[in-house]
């Protein structure tokens, strides 16, 4: 059986600042959001006949492939990010400056020649180019060893410069700082450190659009999550998804389980160790989940996901795998979701648990059962066509 490893912190301080994952913060990041005429709700999957065959009240997926028209949920945060630092930059509240006047005439004659610069392995960086080429505005983008040529098109057609290096993801997070740094540019990244930690934060909060979104719905269904499962890279995503439902709904948390792929595990391993230290990854990482091959967790999301996230689990690609045949093949009525690799890992984890037997111990530890209502995310569509249909079509890897 491929691996799959769980793991718990021994005790968890609740008394971590989430002020600024708060409801009203949501509210901001989606009205910003929501004054772009690319806008629109994604989808969120009931998938009800699965839920029925394997075993829990329901499963909810939301669909981010269809996301700004680019396949996936990174625009939320970078957008956001570059809206507040041009905010700021003008002495400006977010609030007073929609698309509409972010991308005017007037706004770029007060910034003058921007380039923004980023690391990426697709999605992040196609969402940081598609902003900066709206703003008419310059993008620098770094992507490591192993990234789709399709990707990297797709970054080039917002009018970025962009190629892929011979280094992996945090290597080429710091040779966009470096350039950055270098050529007056400003870097837009979801990596924290001492020093760079406010784009990080303005990135999380846009990213908790999606979020609210997926909550308004469930709420007016009437529909309560038991168990939220969340992929983590850096772990920005996961950490603001985290700190919103731990705000929404504190009285009544569900268990949030954080999932990565074993050769990035840097948030699992970090658990492990428990040590109050953050514990990279290093060397190569090359899991399939290509969004999610990161090796230093985010210092601003580490607190928030050390207080809420209840699991950690590193696992084997084959879960990613298997999410993108399973949510390609609907049952019966079911709505056939198009996930790439990064974004199927999470509603993969969940069939095996529910479906495997030797998986039954982590199943009952997490404490999936007939009476579950679980909300997953699919952060991408098949922003690598090639490798989708290599893995739903020609079984690139082996069911398990």
């Amino acid at each position: 059986m491929e691996k799959i490893l769980i793991t718990q912190l021994k005790e968890q301080n609740k008394n971590v600042d989430t002020s600024f994952l708060s409801e009203e913060v949501a509210q901001k990041a989606m009205d910003f959001h929501k004054s772009f005429p690319q806008y629109g709700k994604t989808p969120l999957v009931e998938l009800k006949n699965l839920s029925k065959e394997i075993g829990i009240k329901d499963l909810y997926v939301k669909d981010e492939s269809y996301r700004f028209n680019l396949n996936a949920f990174k625009v939320l945060g970078g957008s956001f990010a570059i809206g507040n630092y041009i905010a700021e930059r003008l002495n400006m509240d977010i609030k007073d400056l929609p698309y509409e006047k972010m991308i005017s005439d007037d706004i770029k004659e007060k910034l003058g020649e921007i380039t923004f610069t980023t690391a990426t392995d697709g999605n992040h960086g196609r969402g940081v180019a598609w902003t900066a080429n709206q703003l008419k505005q310059k993008s620098k983008v770094f992507m490591p060893k192993g990234s789709a040529q399709e990707r990297l098109e797709n970054i080039r057609k917002e009018n970025a410069d962009a190629d892929i290096y011979e280094y992996n993801y945090d290597e080429c997070v710091r040779l966009a700082d470096k350039y950055a740094k270098e050529n007056n540019g400003i870097l837009v990244q979801d990596t924290s450190w001492d020093g760079y930690e406010d784009i990080p934060r303005w990135i999380m909060q846009g990213y908790m659009t999606m979020a609210k979104e997926a909550y308004e719905e469930l709420k007016e269904q009437g529909k309560t999550p038991t168990h939220i499962f969340l992929q983590a890279g850096v772990g920005s995503l996961s950490s603001a998804v985290t700190g919103f439902f731990a705000n929404v709904m504190k009285d009544n948390l569900p268990v949030i389980t954080i999932v990565e792929p074993q050769k990035a595990a840097c948030l699992y391993k970090t658990a492990v160790a428990d040590d109050g230290k953050l514990h990279p990854v290093t060397g190569d990482m090359d899991s399939i989940m290509a969004g999610l091959n990161c090796g230093e967790p985010v210092t601003v999301g580490w607190p928030i996901l050390s207080a809420y996230a209840k699991y950690f689990l590193s696992v084997d690609d084959i879960y990613a795998a298997c999410g993108m045949r399973l949510l390609a093949n609907p049952l019966n009525d079911d709505k056939k979701i198009v996930s790439g690799e990064s974004g199927a890992v999470t509603s993969g984890v969940v069939y095996k648990l529910m479906t495997d037997e030797r998986l039954k111990n982590i199943k009952e530890k997490i404490g999936l059962d007939q009476n579950s209502v679980v909300l997953c995310f699919s952060t991408e569509g098949d922003t690598d066509k090639k490798n989708y249909r290599d893995v739903v079509w020609d079984g690139k890897y082996p069911s398990i």
